[in-house]
């Protein structure tokens, strides 16, 4: 109840428009749907609407490149090179990828700016395979060397999707499909690239600047995957929760790595590992997440790994609802994330990439 009340107060006071659901011990304690899906078409969020999950795409490229570290295709170490000989940067290794510490420029800009100048069509989504080539092609001025500061950017889980890619032969739809959405039982689930899809096949639209009459288009930088990409609903993401936990996905090895800060912590807790933001403070609970910001959607997906808690928030009016969501975590006592964790972490807080 008080859940709800809390809920209700973000939707109305706040503008919050998505759905919401919160977990404990694997059981549900509120879910809800709050106002639109598509507000041109006033069709209304339901329980189990699609959304696109923007940067929590990141949580799940992890988590097939430790799958593929696992069965011995790929090691952390491995140089991008070895999978792609013309990529034109030196020392940049799977690692560095996966920790946001490659020092690589972000694509999306670059790409966007290319297009436009280039007058190329902006209609079809560009493929990970095509960005490979643009990027060795052009050679764009990277960010910083590599390994010297963490610089939260779309590049490195990009060119992840495209290791994904190269290493198995098969299409990273294909891949997360047979390893990681089936057998988490995650029906609801999808890779949508506009690269593969003329339209994708879902009904919530993204709406941006705060104001529901702008909705986000798609365009061809929602061709490429593995920064984003991925579609999905609550209860989708709370199978992922419980896979992850049960270790049919990955091993406690595995999981271990991945939740492990790789930077220096920002305010004593805050960090990154391999597709996780996370809190890693003495004394607080162990608590691993992510926010995502793409193209009119808003979200955030926390696990509190101690307490064995799950909160999400998917979001389709992008604004600063999730901002207020304090009293929340202070009501199912868990650490709170505030706009420190943003800001703090090299991502520009408005930016497109959270």
């Amino acid at each position: 109840k008080w859940i709800a009340d809390f809920i209700q107060n973000l939707h109305k006071k706040y503008n919050f428009n998505g759905n919401v659901l919160v977990a404990k011990k694997g059981k549900i304690i509120y879910q809800g749907a709050k106002g639109w899906a598509d507000y041109l078409h006033r069709d209304s969020l339901k329980i189990n609407s699609e959304f696109e999950l923007a940067s929590i795409t990141k949580t799940f490229t992890g988590t097939a490149i430790m799958q593929l570290v696992e069965a011995g295709k790929l090691g952390l170490d491995d140089d991008v090179k070895k999978f792609y000989p013309n990529f034109p940067y030196e020392g940049i290794t799977v690692r560095l990828l996966l920790s946001h510490r490659s020092g690589m420029m972000n694509y999306v800009y670059f790409i966007d700016d290319i297009w436009r100048k280039e007058k190329r069509n902006m209609k079809k989504g560009v493929t990970n395979q095509e960005v490979m080539q643009v990027i060795a092609d052009k050679k764009p001025n990277p960010y910083t060397k590599p390994d010297r500061v963490f610089h939260y950017n779309n590049s490195n889980y990009m060119v992840l999707g495209a290791i994904i890619e190269k290493v198995t032969g098969q299409r990273y739809s294909q891949y997360m499909m047979e390893h990681i959405f089936k057998p988490a039982g995650m029906k609801n689930t999808h890779v949508y690239s506009t690269s593969e899809y003329e339209k994708v096949p879902v009904d919530v639209v993204g709406h941006d600047r705060n104001s529901f009459r702008y909705s986000v288009v798609q365009n061809f930088l929602d061709g490429p995957v593995g920064d984003k990409g991925i579609y999905s609903t609550l209860h989708d993401l709370v199978l992922f929760d419980n896979y992850l936990k049960n270790g049919r996905l990955l091993t406690k090895n595995s999981l271990d790595s991945a939740y492990k800060g790789r930077n220096k912590p920002v305010n004593g807790h805050f960090n990154y590992g391999y597709g996780w933001r996370m809190f890693d403070g003495k004394g607080m609970d162990k608590v691993v997440y992510h926010t995502g910001w793409w193209h009119g959607f808003r979200h955030i997906y926390v696990r509190d790994l101690d307490k064995d808690i799950v909160v999400i928030f998917l979001g389709n009016l992008t604004n600063g609802s999730l901002l207020h969501l304090d009293e929340l975590y202070k009501y199912l006592k868990t650490p709170i994330i505030r706009k420190g964790a943003y800001s703090g972490s090299g991502s520009l807080p408005g930016s497109d990439e959270d």
